[in-house]
């Protein structure tokens, strides 16, 4: 069942961009966010909840996924959609980033969690908020053969 939802997840991952969300397993993770105090320093998000760095990169996260592999909010704001995932354990998020190579893509990266949107300069204005790396996936998905449009 586990691996299934895992799998499930990975095939959305070219629809969104990204897939994941991780949860320490215990009941706080499911609290309100209001009730979550915002980290003071970049420093607390590792690793962190979902709606905590979601609070910190500005947005009240809504859970997509909320499974032991992984836990996924979407953010929606005016500017840009992006995804907090957050894992329980490192192999998970390893097992995630493999799974996304295939796509390529940019993410930021931090311990056990990734953030993930299309415009990689709104990546950069989040890791100066909340730590982690850029990290630039490469696609190994077919491409367009010569003389093709």
């Amino acid at each position: 069942m586990r691996l299934s939802l895992l799998a499930g997840c990975l095939a959305l991952l070219p629809l969104v961009t990204a897939c994941g969300g991780g949860a320490d397993g215990d009941e706080k993770a499911k609290s309100d966010p209001s009730d979550i105090p915002a980290a003071p320093a970049a420093g607390v998000v590792a690793p962190a909840r979902v709606e905590v760095i979601a609070r910190l990169t500005g947005c009240k996260p809504r859970i997509r996924i909320d499974a032991d592999e992984l836990r996924q909010g979407l953010c929606h704001t005016p500017e840009l959609d992006y995804l907090v995932t957050t894992f329980p354990q490192e192999k998970y998020q390893q097992a995630w980033l493999d799974s996304a190579a295939v796509y390529g893509g940019t993410y930021l990266v931090g311990p056990r969690w990734i953030v993930s949107a299309k415009d990689p300069e709104m990546l950069e204005r989040f890791r100066e908020k909340i730590g982690g790396t850029v990290q630039q996936l490469r696609g190994m998905g077919p491409t367009a053969g010569p003389g093709t449009a």
